[in-house]
């Protein structure tokens, strides 16, 4: 433990790395791959982090304010059984809880960051499953954000693999390396931030984009695997699926460069205290600023409501996100989806 404390995310840039069989969204001036320090750690270009122990310590003994209310919230994510999604080929957006979304566009099925089960032995699943999971086969694709076991579960990515033959996995740089441990013989593809994964683009283009996190799973080897969000493109409509990321220019950047979003699917949820989290999860209202600078037309919040992982009582995000919209500072459409709940747009 002493070596991962001593350790600072502050060393120098060694190397820039991508995937030189995939297409680039930037001209090589202005990005020439992720960052990485002498001992392969990936850095947050804008905001390089290092998880602290000590900062860990002051979280874990410090008095939260909302403790109280906390214990009070009888907050409970409402849980809708439709599974006619299941028998039509419309685009739909299903949320499976926390990150875990069925999304469907143009024909192409895909799944983001499948946990239906308990993120750990101490963080429980909080809100139920809508259906047999067993029920979601013809998948295209799996998108996993990053390597966190509240995103990249063992047992829900097994699930998913044995009941789709021939899935393919797209994620980040180095997540093979979990991929291949946890599954034989798996169809994955890595990509830098910016760049285009080689799917059918006269169906679907999905491309990785930049996210303000960082990654671990076990006591070695933090940063080591990339972290990032994913733009999806089909038939005129472009997806944002952000996975966890603090705010940052990233955001805005997004809008910029596909010329809007149609759907923007933002963590909310596990920002307290912010002085701890805001490093790596985007607050509610941070989130509506985020949605605003890329022009978003419609706002599908997650990460909220189904594992409690931080101080602020588990309802809080939806409040907020109401409160926001009812005074006019969110300019997309809200969506505050069911559990199981089948958008269609």
């Amino acid at each position: 433990m002493a070596q991962i404390r001593l350790y600072s995310q502050k060393q120098p840039i060694n190397k820039y790395t991508s995937n030189p069989l995939l297409k680039s969204l930037k001209a090589k001036e202005l990005w020439i791959g992720n960052p990485q320090d002498k001992d392969g750690r990936f850095i947050n270009h804008e905001y390089p982090f290092w998880p602290e122990a000590k900062e860990l310590w002051k979280w874990q003994r410090e008095s939260n304010p909302q403790k109280e209310e906390k214990k009070g919230d009888t907050f409970k994510l409402k849980v809708e059984t439709d599974t006619s999604f299941l028998s039509h080929k419309n685009d739909v957006i299903v949320w499976l809880g926390h990150a875990s979304f069925f999304i469907r566009l143009n024909g192409v099925s895909l799944i983001t960051d499948p946990v239906f089960y308990n993120a750990s032995p101490v963080v429980k699943r909080k809100s139920a499953l809508p259906f047999d999971v067993n029920l979601i086969k013809g998948l295209d694709y799996i998108l996993i954000s990053h390597d966190h076991r509240d995103h990249l579960d063992e047992k829900s990515l097994n699930l998913v693999y044995a009941n789709n033959p021939g899935v393919k996995i797209l994620s980040g740089l180095n997540m093979d390396d979990w991929f291949n441990k946890m599954l034989k013989k798996p169809n994955v593809e890595t990509a830098s931030w910016y760049q285009q994964f080689s799917t059918d683009t006269n169906k679907i283009e999905i491309y990785f984009m930049p996210a303000r996190h960082w990654s671990r799973r076990g006591l070695t080897d933090t940063n080591k695997h990339l972290w990032g969000s994913f733009v999806i493109k089909a038939n005129g409509k472009k997806i944002f699926f952000s996975g966890d990321t603090g705010y940052g220019s990233h955001l805005k950047e997004v809008g910029d460069i596909f010329d809007g979003i149609d759907v923007c699917i933002i963590g909310v949820g596990a920002y307290k205290p912010e002085w701890f989290m805001s490093s790596n999860h985007i607050s509610p209202s941070n989130a509506v600023r985020a949605a605003n600078e890329m022009r978003a037309k419609h706002f599908v919040p997650m990460h909220y409501g189904t594992f409690d992982l931080s101080d602020e009582p588990m309802g809080e995000p939806a409040q907020i996100l109401l409160k926001e919209k009812s005074e006019s500072k969110l300019n997309a459409d809200l969506h505050l989806l069911s559990i199981g709940a089948n958008y269609q747009f």
